[in-house]
């Protein structure tokens, strides 16, 4: 008897939950490469392109020099070294980016753009997390019981006089509207502004943040999507680097 009670759990739950799953990470799938993948391969027919451009203006290099240069800059973008400029831009651990990385560590987000190279600093990272991640469950158990309380006083809200009932329906209006500008609309401002980044970036930026996602595409320190000025030969400038924006094709790789 109880191995057919499960059974029947099995088949009347667990089974359609899963199928259900597995349905919306395929279908998930597909409009991600719906999505990602042509401006993946004109990305990398760019890239091929500006590499050769490069190996055609500067002679005395080679593909395999070439080559190494990027392993170079890739290793120090994995590390959190900004290749762009030179030696004075600022320290990815100064104390402001130290207290960033702090809370990325504690509430598991993790972008990945920065992270302890140290064996000192991995050691103490591991004691950190073990410490901080608990304290900020913790914390947010709290606050969540706290939320819990406070709409829990709706359930009784037809037994409750008709002012008390107005007063509660404006208090969870002010909520409302609070934590919309607070979480969805005040935070994404502030990054545009900062950071040089559109609305719909900032507002990506932090909703991948609250949701502990933490993709590490976009990260506040960085000014991923500053604006490109236009120099007078054509070019686009970006900071100190500048390259040409130029249709590409696969063929034009072709030897």
């Amino acid at each position: 008897m109880p191995q057919a009670r499960l059974c029947g759990c099995w088949g009347g739950r667990v089974l359609p939950l899963l199928l259900a799953y597995v349905c919306y990470l395929l279908l998930g799938a597909a409009v991600f490469q719906l999505l990602e993948k042509q401006a993946e391969a004109q990305s990398r027919d760019q890239v091929q392109f500006e590499k050769l451009r490069f190996l055609e203006n500067y002679t005395c290099l080679d593909q395999r020099a070439l080559e190494q240069f990027v392993q170079v800059i890739m290793e120090a973008w994995v590390k959190g070294v900004n290749p762009k400029g030179n030696s004075t831009n600022p320290s990815n651990w100064d104390f402001g980016s130290s207290f960033f990385f702090a809370g990325t560590v504690v509430t598991t987000i993790g972008y990945g753009n920065l992270a302890p190279s140290t064996e000192a600093g991995q050691v103490f990272c591991v004691f950190y997390a073990l410490v901080g991640i608990p304290l900020n469950v913790v914390f947010l158990n709290h606050l969540g019981a706290g939320l819990h309380g406070h709409l829990a006083t709706l359930e009784r809200w037809e037994e409750q006089p008709r002012r008390s009932q107005l007063l509660q329906i404006l208090g969870l209006a002010l909520f409302l509207t609070l934590g919309t500008l607070v979480i969805l609309i005040f935070p994404p401002m502030v990054f545009s502004h900062v950071e040089g980044w559109s609305f719909g970036e900032g507002f990506y930026f932090a909703f991948i943040t609250l949701s502990t996602i933490g993709f590490g595409d976009y990260v506040v320190g960085l000014r991923q999507g500053c604006e490109e000025e236009e120099a007078p030969d054509g070019t686009h400038r970006e900071g100190s680097t500048t390259t040409r924006v130029t249709q590409v094709t696969p063929q034009d790789f072709l030897v």
